[in-house]
C-alpha cells in the first residue's frame, strides 16, 4: 500500500514546494511587456543566494521562456539584459542547474547575444556564459564548435574592462590541451591580451595572467612566442617578475611564477637565468611554507616539483632553500589538532584536502631526489618518509598512489638506498601489491621501480622473485602499453643478470618461445634492446649457456638470424653479434654456429665491416670458437681458415684502430699455438 502512495506523495510535497514560485513565472507570459521586464526584476532579486528557489524556476520550465525573451529582436534591449542576469545567477547556483542550462541550449543563445551592439547586454551575455564556461559540467569544446567566436570575442576584448575581465577568464578555463592552445594563439590571443597585464583594473591584470599561465604550459611555440613580446616598452618576463614580488597578491605570486616555470620548461628562458633562480625557484619555495593557505601551498609544490624535474642545479638549489626538505614534512600533518581547536571550518576544509597536500609533497620529492645522491638522502632521513611511502602506495586517491610511486622511483635510483632504507622498510611488498591491480599511469612508474629493485645488488632481489614477479612481468611484456612492455622486459633482463639457472628457465619458460619472437620483432627499438639484453644475461656462464640452447638452441638462432639479416641500427646488431659471441663461449652450444653456415658468413661479413664497434663484435665471437685450450679447437679453426677468416684477421691485425688490432693478433696466437 506505501509503495502506491509513495508517487502521489512526493507530487503533494513538489507542488507545495513550487507553488510559491510559480507566479514568478506566470509574470513572463504577460502580454505588458513592462511587466514582464518588472516580473524578471522581481525573479533576479528573488533568486539571489536563494538554490531552492533557483531549483524550483528551473523545475517550472523558467528557462526555456527567459531564453525565448532574451532571443527575442522585439524585446527591449534592458529586458533582454535582465534575462540573461537571471540565467548567470541561476547558473551560479548546483551543477545540475547548469546542466538544466546547457539542455535548453543556452550557450548558443548567449553567443548570439555578443553580436549586439548595446555594451551592457554584451557584459551581461558574457558575464552569465563566463559562470556556465567555468563549471566543471561545460564541455570546453562548447566554445570552439563555431570557429567565428574566438574571433569575435578577440574583437570584444576592447570593449570595456568587463568584457576583457569575463573573456580572459573564459579562455583561460576553456583552454585544456594542444589544441585549444593553438587555436587561441592562431587567432592571436598573445597580441590581445599582453597589453591586458597593465591594466589599471586588479582583476584583469589577474585573469590575463591565468590566460598565458594556461596557454604556455607545455607549449613551446606559445613561450617562444611570450619572451619577445612588449608591452609600454617592457618585455613580458620582466612584467611577470615585476608581480612575483612579495608586495603582490599570493594569486598573483604564484600565477606569474606558474607562466615563467613553463617558458623555463619550454626553453624559452634558461634554467640559470636571475629570473628563474633568484625570483621564481624562491617564490614557489616562499609558496610551500606553514603559513600560507592549504590551496596555494598544493600549487606551490606542484609548480615547483615541475620547474626543477629535469634540472639538476635547480634542484640542488631548491633543496637548500628555506630548509624546503624538511618544510614538506608538514605537508604529512593535516589536519593538526591545533587547526581543530581553533577552527571547524578549517579542519573541514583541511580533511577533505589533505590528500591533495600529499600528493604535492610526493611530487616536489620525487623531483627533488631525481639525480642527486645527497639529497635523496636527506629526504629518505626526513621523519617517517619510507613510512610515509609505504602508506601512500596503498591510499584510496589515485593521484596519492601515483605521486607516492614516483617519489619511491625517483629515491629507487639510490644505490645506497635500496641496499638499507628499502630493505629496512620491506618496500618491495607494498610495490608488487600496487602492480597487481593499477590503471597503465601507476603501472608504468611502478614497474621503472620495479626494474630498479631487481638490479643484482638489490636485498629486495630474492623475495621480489619469490612473491611470482616473474609471471607479472611476463604479462606486462604483452601489454599494449609500450612503457609497460619496456618495463617488463627491462625488469626481467635485470633478474636474469647473474642469476641461477632455475630463474633462467623460469623466465624462458614465462615468456615462452613465441613471446620472444614476438618482443624480437617489436617496432620500438627499445623493446627490441632491452629483449636482446635479456638474452644476453641468460645466456651468461657455459653451463646455463649449453643448458639454454640444449632446449631452446633453435629458436633462438633463429631469431639471431632474423635480426642480423634485417634492417636495423648498429647497437642492435653490436648486442646481436655480442649473443652469438656468448653462445661461441659454451662447452656444446657453440657447435650450433659452426653447422650454421648461414651464421659464419654473416660474423665474416661483420669483421670486415666499416663500424670498428661490429668488427670488434665479430671478432669475439672468433676467438670464442678458436681457443686452444677447448676439445675441438682444431677442426674449428680449419672450418674458419678454410672460410677466408685467418685472412682477415691478418688485416685487421694492421688496422690503426688498437682494440681491433689487439684482439687480431690474440686470435691469431690461437692458430700458433
Amino acid at each position: 500500500m506505501a509503495c502506491v502512495l509513495e508517487a502521489p506523495l512526493r507530487m503533494s510535497v513538489l507542488s507545495e514546494v513550487t507553488a510559491s514560485s510559480r507566479h514568478y513565472v506566470d509574470r513572463l507570459f504577460d502580454l505588458d511587456p513592462q511587466k514582464v521586464l518588472q516580473g524578471v526584476i522581481d525573479m533576479k532579486n528573488a533568486v539571489i543566494g536563494n538554490n531552492k528557489q533557483k531549483a524550483n524556476l528551473i523545475v517550472l520550465g523558467a528557462v526555456p521562456r527567459l531564453l525565448y525573451l532574451l532571443q527575442q529582436e522585439t524585446s527591449s534591449t534592458e529586458l533582454r539584459t535582465e534575462c540573461a542576469v537571471v540565467l548567470g545567477s541561476l547558473a551560479m547556483g548546483t551543477e545540475n542547474n547548469v546542466k538544466s542550462l546547457l539542455d535548453c541550449h543556452i550557450i548558443p543563445a548567449l553567443l548570439q547575444g555578443l553580436l549586439s551592439p548595446d555594451l551592457k547586454f554584451i557584459e551581461a551575455c558574457l558575464r552569465c556564459l563566463r559562470t556556465i564556461f567555468i563549471s566543471p559540467v561545460t564541455p570546453e569544446d562548447l566554445l570552439y564548435t563555431d570557429a567565428t567566436v574566438i574571433s569575435h570575442l578577440m574583437a570584444l576584448l576592447s570593449r570595456s574592462r568587463y568584457t576583457q575581465e569575463y573573456i580572459c577568464q573564459i579562455f583561460s578555463h576553456c583552454c585544456k590541451g594542444p589544441d585549444h592552445q593553438t587555436i587561441l594563439f592562431n587567432h592571436g590571443a598573445v597580441q590581445n591580451i599582453a597589453h591586458l597585464l597593465v591594466s589599471t583594473s586588479y582583476k584583469v591584470r589577474m585573469q590575463a595572467l591565468k590566460c598565458f599561465s594556461v596557454l604556455a604550459f607545455e607549449n613551446p611555440q606559445v613561450s617562444m612566442t611570450l619572451v619577445n613580446v612588449s608591452v609600454d616598452g617592457e618585455l613580458l618576463p620582466q612584467i611577470f617578475v615585476k608581480m612575483l614580488q612579495r608586495d603582490k597578491p599570493i594569486e598573483m605570486q604564484l600565477t606569474s611564477a606558474k607562466c615563467l616555470t613553463s617558458m623555463c620548461r619550454a626553453g624559452a628562458i634558461r634554467t640559470d637565468d636571475p629570473c628563474i633562480v633568484l625570483k621564481t625557484l624562491p617564490c614557489l619555495v616562499r609558496m610551500c611554507s606553514k603559513d600560507r593557505l592549504l590551496e596555494e601551498r598544493v600549487e606551490g609544490a606542484e609548480t615547483l616539483a615541475y620547474l626543477i624535474e629535469t634540472d639538476v642545479e635547480l634542484q640542488r638549489m631548491a633543496s637548500i632553500t628555506d630548509h624546503l626538505i624538511v618544510m614538506l614534512a608538514d605537508y604529512f600533518k593535516y589536519p593538526s589538532s591545533v587547526s581543530a581547536i581553533t577552527d571547524i571550518k578549517r579542519l573541514d576544509h583541511d580533511l577533505k584536502h589533505a590528500h591533495e597536500l600529499r600528493q604535492a609533497a610526493f611530487k616536489l620529492y620525487a623531483s627533488l631526489g631525481a639525480n642527486d645522491e645527497d639529497i635523496r638522502k636527506k629526504i629518505i632521513e626526513t621523519e617517517n618518509m619510507m613510512d610515509r611511502i609505504v602508506n601512500g602506495l596503498s591510499e584510496s586517491s589515485i593521484k596519492v598512489r601515483l605521486a607516492a610511486v614516483r617519489c619511491l622511483h625517483s629515491l629507487s635510483r639510490s644505490v645506497q638506498q635500496l641496499r638499507t632504507s628499502f630493505q629496512d622498510h620491506a618496500v618491495w611488498k607494498p610495490l608488487m601489491k600496487v602492480l597487481q591491480n593499477a590503471p597503465n599511469e601507476i603501472l608504468v612508474v611502478a614497474s621503472s621501480t620495479l626494474c630498479n629493485l631487481l638490479l643484482e645488488f638489490s636485498p629486495s632481489k630474492e623475495p621480489i622473485l619469490e612473491s611470482g614477479a616473474i609471471e607479472l612481468l611476463c604479462s606486462l611484456t604483452q601489454s599494449e602499453n609500450l612503457a609497460l612492455r619496456v618495463n617488463g622486459i627491462w625488469a626481467l633482463m635485470n633478474m636474469a643478470f647473474q642469476a641461477e639457472q632455475k630463474i633462467k628457465s623460469d623466465i624462458l619458460r614465462g615468456l615462452s618461445t613465441e613471446q620472444l619472437f614476438q618482443l624480437l620483432s617489436d617496432s620500438d627499438v627499445n623493446v627490441l634492446m632491452k629483449t636482446l639484453g635479456l638474452l644476453r644475461n641468460l645466456l651468461s656462464t657455459r653451463p646455463h649457456i649449453d643448458h639454454i640452447m640444449s632446449t631452446h638452441g633453435k629458436q633462438i638462432m633463429q631469431a639471431v638470424t632474423l635480426i642480423l639479416e634485417g634492417e636495423h641500427n648498429i647497437e642492435v646488431k653490436e648486442q646481436t653479434l655480442c649473443i652469438l659471441a656468448n653462445i661461441a663461449d659454451g662447452t656444446t652450444a657453440k657447435e650450433l654456429i659452426m653447422t650454421n653456415d648461414d651464421i659464419l658468413q654473416k660474423i665474416k661479413y661483420y669483421m670486415s665491416h666499416s663500424n670498428a664497434k661490429l668488427q670488434l663484435a665479430a671478432m669475439f665471437c672468433i676467438s670464442n670458437l678458436i681457443w686452444n685450450e677447448e676439445e675441438g679447437s682444431q677442426e674449428r679453426q680449419d672450418k674458419l681458415r678454410d672460410m677466408g677468416i685467418v685472412d682477415i684477421l691478418h688485416k685487421l691485425s694492421q688496422s690503426s684502430d688498437p682494440n681491433l688490432c689487439d684482439k687480431a693478433k690474440t686470435a691469431l696466437q690461437q692458430y700458433l699455438a
